[in-house]
This record gives structure tokens, C-alpha cells and sequence, in this order.
């Protein structure tokens, strides 16, 4: 028999709820292989943990148990700026679908929603591809699609979910050819007359931090998220060195940044997650403000991060970054760089009430 519990969120490893995360990081790691075909989308629990310790957050959880055993789980987060938006994972654990147990769990994410007094809740679930005559279904956006033979899609279909974006996986494969990135740097050089760039290793330098508040606060206003309505967050200085503190534990930044010479704002940003040991690095938030776009400064940023990453840190064998389908421009710069595609999310919304 399966028993939905509270979890809470751990202070880190050996502390309380931690056994029942490293649960939750397993089924999240299995999903996404099985979703993806690689083990370059896992994440290891002690990496994870830090992103829901968010102090502008409320985070809550709770687990599927068989006996021992945490077949399943839900979680729920939403911002003190925004509390009526959740953001939500539902996940069971493979090899124990078509059992009811997603039923269970997505009966009391509605009840946990209706708990809290959200009035949306949003999330996003990786779509397995398949088959060629498989009909699709496409979000209102016109880019990207999901299968409708998909379990994932008929049931969150099912439960009053619609369909709002896709968002694409991709892979660049590291090494990467120095010659390839010196020419695509220099050649968006020569249209970034007027910016110069800044990078560095770990947390943001103090200078630049107001900048860094700025470019994180237009993450959430200015990248493309289509009928889903991110609500958006209020950063600064104080705040980025506390995101950047929680999250470095286990592991590194790199960081490069473009500064308008002229009036010495940033102008756009990019940065990589650099974990502990020898895992792949992720690609985080690239950015570049709306009035200092047309200078090529998103293929400027990404060549000299990419640059910067290999010689701070060779042997590294992938970086793995999200978009979504209708940022053509930000996908554009990838495929250039050489991203190859690996899979794609589905971006759901549910309105409540």
C-alpha cells in the first residue's frame, strides 16, 4: 500500500528528510535519462539541495511510500513575491507506473494547491519523442510539439493541464576546437564595438553586482515564456551574493559579462554551473538587455564563457543548456556553436480556483 507523507526540506546531507531527497534526486535523475537517452542530465543531491533552500521561497514536498521505499514524489515551490503561482513536479519512480500511484499523487498536489491558495500552477515535464506518425500536439506559441501518445502528455491532459511552450535540450560536446571559438568570438567581435567584456571565476565581484541584479531581475521578465506568466522577482546586490553563496557549494561559476562602455551598465550576462568531480556543466541564464541587442554580444558572451571554461576547467565532457523553441535567436547562437539537440520539455500550465 502506498502512503503519501510530508517530507521537509533538508539542511544538507545526514539531516532530516535528507534520505527521503536523495529518493527524490534518484527518481528525478531515472526520469530524465529515460526521457533523454543520456546520463548527461543527471544531477547529484548534494548539487540539487541548495536551489530549494532559496530563502525568498517556500518550498513543499511530500513522497509516495511503499514499506521502505519512495516510489514517488511532488513538490511544490513558489516565490513570497508571487505566492499565488506554484511551480510543481509530479515523478514516480520507473517501473512502478500504471499502478495509480501518479493518480494519488496528482489528487494531492490539486488538495496541496488548494491548501496554499495558488491560483496556477506550472510545470515542466520532459517528453519522450515518439514515433514518426505519432500525432502531435503544439503549443499556442507554434514552436515545438509533444507527442500525444506520450503517458506523461495524456495524463496531465487528463488532469486540466494545457500545453503553454516547449522548451529544447541540447548538448555540446567538450572539447571544444579553440580555433572554432576564437573565429566565432572574433567575428562577433567586430559588430560589439562600444562593450567590453568581464570574466571571472566563482562569486560575482562586488562592482558588479548591481549589474548582476539587474540582468537576473530581466531574466524573469524578458526571456520568452509564452501563456505561462512567470511572475517576475525583484534582485539585488545583497540578493545575488546570497544566490550565488548557496548555490557554489559543490560547485564553481564561470561567469562572463558584456559592459556598455559608454554609460558602464551590463548589458547582457552568460554563466556556467560548474559541479564538483567531473560531471558535465550546465549552462544557466544568458541574457542581454533588450535595448543592446543587435551587436552579436549573445554569441560574444557565450564564446568567450565557453573559452574561459576550458582553459579554468579541461576535461569536462559536456555542457547541457535549456531553451525555449520560439528563443530562435539564443538557438541560433547554439547550433552555431555547435549544440546538438537532445530532447524536449513540455511547459504546462493549470489554472485553479
Amino acid at each position: 500500500m502506498v502512503e503519501l507523507v510530508d517530507v521537509p526540506v533538508p539542511e544538507g546531507p545526514g539531516s532530516p528528510g535528507w534520505d527521503a531527497f536523495v529518493a527524490f534526486t534518484e527518481i528525478e535523475n531515472a526520469t530524465q535519462v529515460a526521457a533523454y537517452g543520456t546520463r548527461d542530465v543527471e544531477i547529484a543531491a548534494a548539487e540539487l539541495l541548495p536551489h530549494y533552500r532559496d530563502p525568498h521561497e517556500e518550498v513543499r514536498w511530500i513522497a509516495a511510500r511503499e514499506g521502505d521505499r519512495i516510489v514517488g514524489r511532488i513538490s511544490v515551490q513558489r516565490t513570497l513575491e508571487a505566492p499565488e503561482t506554484g511551480f510543481a513536479e509530479l515523478q514516480v519512480r520507473p517501473g512502478h507506473e500504471r499502478r495509480g500511484i501518479g493518480r494519488a499523487l496528482a489528487d494531492r498536489l490539486d488538495a496541496l494547491a488548494a491548501e496554499l491558495a495558488l491560483t496556477k500552477l506550472i510545470t515542466y515535464v520532459p517528453s519522450a519523442p515518439g514515433d514518426a506518425g505519432d500525432e502531435r500536439l503544439v503549443p499556442p506559441t507554434g514552436a515545438g510539439s509533444v507527442s500525444l501518445a506520450d503517458r506523461g502528455t495524456r495524463f496531465l491532459l487528463a488532469r486540466g493541464w494545457r500545453l503553454e511552450q516547449v522548451e529544447r535540450g541540447s548538448r555540446f560536446a567538450l572539447p571544444a576546437d579553440p580555433a572554432a571559438l576564437a573565429s566565432l568570438r572574433a567575428d562577433a567581435e567586430e559588430h560589439a564595438a562600444g562593450y567590453r567584456l568581464h570574466t571571472w571565476i566563482g562569486l560575482t565581484p562586488e562592482p558588479m553586482r548591481d549589474g548582476m541584479a539587474e540582468l537576473m531581475a530581466r531574466m524573469t521578465t524578458d526571456a520568452p515564456t509564452a501563456g505561462l506568466e512567470e511572475p517576475p522577482e525583484t534582485w539585488d546586490a545583497a540578493r545575488v551574493l546570497e544566490n550565488e553563496t548557496r548555490l557554489s557549494e559543490g560547485r564553481d561559476f564561470v561567469t562572463t559579462v558584456a559592459e556598455h562602455t559608454a554609460s558602464g551598465r551590463l548589458a547582457g550576462m552568460t554563466w556556467f554551473s560548474v559541479p564538483a568531480g567531473s560531471a558535465p556543466v550546465r549552462q544557466w541564464d544568458t541574457i542581454v538587455r533588450t535595448e543592446d541587442r543587435g551587436h552579436r554580444l549573445g554569441m560574444l558572451l557565450k564564446a568567450a564563457n565557453l573559452q574561459a571554461l576550458q582553459e579554468r576547467f579541461p576535461g569536462r565532457r559536456s555542457v547541457v543548456t535549456w531553451n525555449a523553441e520560439e528563443n530562435r535567436h539564443m538557438l541560433a547562437v547554439n547550433e552555431a556553436i555547435g549544440f546538438m539537440p537532445m530532447g524536449y520539455d513540455g511547459a504546462w500550465r493549470k489554472d485553479l480556483g
